[in-house]
C-alpha cells in the first residue's frame, strides 16, 4: 500500500513542480534586459540540454521504472507479471509522448522535425528589416527542442535582442535630447532638424534604421505573424511541459531528493523556452509585461499536470495507480531526452565538445543523489 510518507510529500512535490515551471520566467527576463540573450551561447545551451537529458534518462531507467515494477509487485502481482506490466506502461508513455509531439508539431504548422546541421552565421547587422526577413522564413517556429533549426533560431533571437537594444538606446537618446533643449525655445527647431538629419545619415551608414526613420510596408503583417507565433509557441510549450510536470511530481512524491534533482534539470531547459515565448511577443507588441506573463503561463502547465496527477492518486490511492503512473512517466522522460534534448544539444555542439560530458555529468549527479538518499 502507498504509505503515509507519500501523503506528507505532496506539499514538497507541488512546490518543486511550481519552481520548475516558474523557471520559464528566468528566460523571459530578456524582455527587460535584452543583452542577457548573449549569455545563451550555443555551448551553454548544448551543455544544459545534455545535463538535463542525463538526469532524466538515468532516473527513468534506474529509479522510476524500478518503482513501477515494485509497485505492481506490492499490488499483488508476481515478479514476472509486474515486470511485464511496468514495461508495457513504459512504452505506453513513449507512445503517449510521441502523440503529444505530433500535436505540438501540428500546432506549429509542421510535419515532423527537419533539423539542419548548420545555422546561418550572424554576418548581417541587426536591423528590423534583416531580422524580419528571418521571421518570414519561419526560423523561430517554437522552442529550441521543437524548432526546425534551433541554431539559426538562436542567431535570430540574438539579432532580435540587438534590434531592441538599439531601439531602447535611440529612445533614451531622444529623451535626453528633448530634456536638454526644453529651455532653449529659440533653437529647438534648428537642433531638431540637425538631429533628424544626423539620424538619417547614421542609419544609412550603419544600416540600423529605427521605427521613426524607416517604415516597412509589411511590418504590421510581420509583427502580427510574430505575435501569433509567440502565442502558439506558448501553447506548444505548455503542452510539451505537461508530462514534465507530472514526472517531477511523481518522482518527488516517492522521493523528494530525487524529485528535487529532476526539478532542477527540467528548470534548466525551461529557461530558453521562456525566452522563445517572451522575446518574440515583446518584439512584436512592444509590451514587456505581456511577453513576460505569457512565458510564465507556458510553464504553468507543469503545475496543472501535478495537480491533475494528485487528483488521480487522491481518488485512487493504490499501488496499481502508482505503478501505472511511474511506468508512463519513465517512458515519457526517456523519449523527451532521446528525441528532443540530445538531438538539439548536438545541433548546438556539432563537434560534441560538451554534450556527452554534460550527459554523463547529469547521470552522475542523479546517481549521487540516489546514493545519498540510501545513506
Amino acid at each position: 500500500m502507498a504509505n503515509a510518507n507519500q501523503n506528507e510529500n505532496v506539499g514538497v512535490a507541488l512546490a518543486l513542480v511550481f519552481g520548475a515551471g516558474l523557471s520559464t520566467g528566468i528566460g523571459a527576463v530578456v524582455v527587460f534586459i535584452p543583452s542577457l540573450v548573449k549569455i545563451a551561447s550555443r555551448r551553454v545551451l548544448a551543455s544544459s540540454l545534455g545535463f538535463s537529458a542525463g538526469v532524466m534518462t538515468y532516473v527513468s531507467f534506474v529509479e522510476i521504472l524500478n518503482k513501477s515494477t515494485n509497485s505492481f509487485e506490492a499490488a499483488g502481482h508476481d515478479a514476472n507479471r509486474a515486470y511485464l506490466y511496468s514495461t508495457l506502461c513504459f512504452f505506453g508513455g513513449v507512445v503517449a509522448m510521441l502523440l503529444l509531439n505530433m500535436l505540438v508539431e501540428l500546432l506549429l504548422g509542421r510535419h515532423g522535425h527537419d533539423h539542419y546541421e548548420e545555422g546561418t552565421k550572424n554576418s548581417k547587422k541587426s536591423t528590423r528589416k534583416s531580422v524580419n526577413k528571418e521571421l518570414v522564413e519561419g526560423v523561430t517556429d517554437g522552442p529550441p527542442c521543437c524548432s526546425t533549426d534551433p541554431v539559426r533560431q538562436l542567431d535570430t533571437f540574438q539579432r532580435m535582442a540587438s534590434v531592441i537594444e538599439h531601439e531602447i538606446d535611440d529612445s533614451a537618446n531622444e529623451a535626453t535630447q528633448q530634456s536638454n533643449t526644453e529651455d532653449q525655445v529659440n533653437v529647438v527647431a534648428v537642433e531638431n532638424d540637425q538631429i533628424e538629419e544626423k539620424k538619417i545619415e547614421t542609419a544609412d551608414e550603419e544600416n540600423i534604421p529605427s521605427a521613426q526613420i524607416v517604415e516597412f510596408p509589411d511590418e504590421n503583417n510581420e509583427n502580427e505573424r510574430l505575435h501569433k507565433m509567440g502565442l502558439n509557441t506558448a501553447l506548444a510549450i505548455g503542452l510539451h511541459n505537461f508530462p514534465e510536470g507530472l514526472a517531477t511530481f511523481v518522482a518527488a512524491l516517492q522521493n523528494p531528493k530525487v524529485g528535487a534533482v529532476l526539478a532542477v534539470a527540467i528548470a534548466i531547459h525551461n529557461i530558453p523556452e521562456g525566452l522563445c515565448v517572451a522575446l518574440p511577443i515583446y518584439y512584436a507588441s512592444g509590451n514587456r509585461l505581456k511577453g513576460f506573463m505569457w512565458a510564465l503561463l507556458s510553464g504553468a502547465s507543469e503545475f496543472i499536470a501535478a495537480l491533475l496527477g494528485w487528483a488521480v492518486l487522491a481518488n485512487s490511492f493504490s499501488e496499481n495507480a502508482y505503478a501505472i503512473l511511474f511506468g508512463l512517466v519513465g517512458g515519457m522522460m526517456v523519449i523527451i531526452s532521446t528525441r528532443e534534448l540530445l538531438p538539439t544539444a548536438h545541433l548546438y555542439d556539432s563537434k560534441d565538445t560538451v554534450v556527452s560530458y554534460s550527459f554523463i555529468l547529469g547521470m552522475a549527479v542523479m546517481a549521487l543523489s540516489l546514493c545519498l538518499f540510501q545513506i
